[in-house]
């Protein structure tokens, strides 16, 4: 089969660049005809010149040479569409971003409120509250060690990572990462920039705390039944293996061990679950009257063994709230178990669901003369209603300086860790987390000899009209 010689790809002309030769080669003719007119004796080399002129500038217009130069022409054209093309790729890509990621402009070194925000992706235009560009740094971002990071950045060419906390009622954990922008190849003074990236390392840091407080607490609180077990083991492989009473006596005291170390994990893993999840808001809805009613009937049968009555007022009004219900349960739970557990036979339990309550009606004090303290304060929001539930017993009540560390982990007040009253001493700071991420209360009330009472409150959902 013989090979076939393909053409030389030659650039198509187009109708403009067609005029674009004819107007030139006619303005050639017409100009040495001209001149023949004007010149008799000049006629036959004007003509001549003419049609040399012609020639000519036909051969430069449509020769092979300039056959480049409209490819050249067209490429050049196809750059600014590729640049334009790229550029909003990268600006899609930078919107895309699940990290805040922010570029800063530097100004003068000692302005401190020269710090701007050149760019924001949409990132972070949501969590800092703010417009593409224009904003003051200093206004979004208020921890010292990133701005003196942003600072490095911009003036000195560092580029850094800092760990900082954010306050408020949720702890949340970030990382930044700064990055130097230099702009000097564009020859414009004073046009330095930073990178700054931001990403929420909450979750991460909980896991591993969560890792390291469970087992620091299982393996200081479950050493003493442990103990104990091993000892009564001991004793009944030994000489008690024959006594009856005794073996009866050892198992029993067994059993509540081994019930206590079943009660402290299942504890231990609740509370880690809740503080690792505190930070993401709860996303359904509770009604805060029913579940205390449902409570109050869980709870039926040891009320009745200790003969102690429960009296529930749950308000004329429907308190609903934003929240997980299972949580909300476990709340009213826990402070419904403290209350009867420090009750004394034949008492009353209390417990009363209020709803639409301003901020200063849910903290308002339940028990006059008693010491008040709050133990989860809520950031105060315009507007905003809240639903509260109390729950106060009326047994021995404690002292002032018992009250700030009711929610620590394993605390209990002195004189009341012995008896009858079986905890794990998690339960209150189970209450505190919960309460947390919900964006609620607690508020409590107690002096000797008058009992305790117990408020925990949450906002309510604000209903669109």
């Amino acid at each position: 089969m013989p090979y076939e010689v393909s053409p030389s790809p030659v650039a198509p002309i187009s109708t403009s660049r067609l005029w674009t030769v004819g107007a030139s080669i006619g303005i050639a003719i017409a100009t040495l005809l001209v001149l023949a007119i004007l010149h008799p004796q000049l006629a036959d080399w004007l003509v001549g010149g003419a049609v040399v002129v012609a020639a000519s500038a036909w051969l430069l217009n449509m020769g092979e040479p300039s056959l480049a130069a409209p490819v050249a022409n067209d490429s050049a054209a196809t750059e600014p569409a590729i640049d334009m093309v790229a550029g909003d790729l990268l600006d899609r890509v930078f919107e895309a971003l699940d990290d805040p990621v922010l570029v800063v402009s530097g100004g003068e070194p000692d302005d401190i409120a020269g710090r701007r925000i050149v760019m924001a992706n949409a990132a972070a235009r949501e969590l800092l509250r703010i417009q593409r560009q224009g904003a003051l740094l200093v206004q979004v971002i208020r921890e010292p060690g990133v701005l003196e990071a942003v600072d490095e950045a911009l003036f000195g060419g560092t580029a850094r990572t800092t760990d900082y906390a954010t306050g408020g009622q949720r702890d949340r954990r970030w990382r930044a990462w700064t990055r130097p922008l230099s702009l000097e190849e564009s020859g414009k003074a004073g046009s330095e920039l930073a990178l700054l990236i931001l990403r929420d390392e909450t979750d991460s840091r909980r896991i591993e705390m969560m890792r390291v407080d469970f087992l620091a607490n299982a393996s200081h609180e479950l050493r003493t039944p442990l103990a104990s077990l091993s000892g009564f083991i001991e004793t009944l492989k030994g000489h008690a293996r024959e006594d009856v009473v005794a073996r009866d006596r050892f198992l029993d005291i067994m059993s509540a061990q081994a019930d206590r170390m079943g009660r402290l994990v299942a504890d231990l893993l609740s509370l880690s679950r809740i503080e690792l999840n505190e930070h993401i808001p709860p996303s359904g809805r509770v009604d805060l009257d029913r579940a205390a009613s449902d409570v109050v009937d869980a709870i039926s049968v040891l009320t009745r063994e200790k003969e102690i009555a429960i009296a529930l007022d749950q308000g004329e009004a429907r308190a609903s709230i934003s929240g997980d219900r299972d949580e909300i349960l476990q709340v009213v739970q826990n402070l419904l178990d403290n209350a009867v557990k420090y009750s004394s036979r034949n008492g009353t339990v209390e417990i009363s669901v209020r709803s639409d309550l301003s901020f200063d009606e849910a903290w308002a004090s339940r028990m006059p003369g008693a010491t008040r303290l709050p133990l989860v304060t809520p950031d105060r929001t315009a507007g905003v209603s809240y639903a509260a539930v109390t729950v106060r017993d009326h047994g021995p009540g404690m002292a002032r300086e018992h009250l700030p560390r009711l929610t620590e982990r394993f605390y209990r007040v002195e004189g009341q860790k012995s008896g009858e009253r079986q905890g794990t001493g998690l339960g209150l700071a189970i209450v505190k987390h919960i309460i947390n991420r919900h964006q609620g209360g607690l508020v409590v009330e107690s002096a000797p000899g008058m009992g305790a009472a117990f408020t925990a409150w949450f906002p309510q959902p604000v209903e669109r009209r």
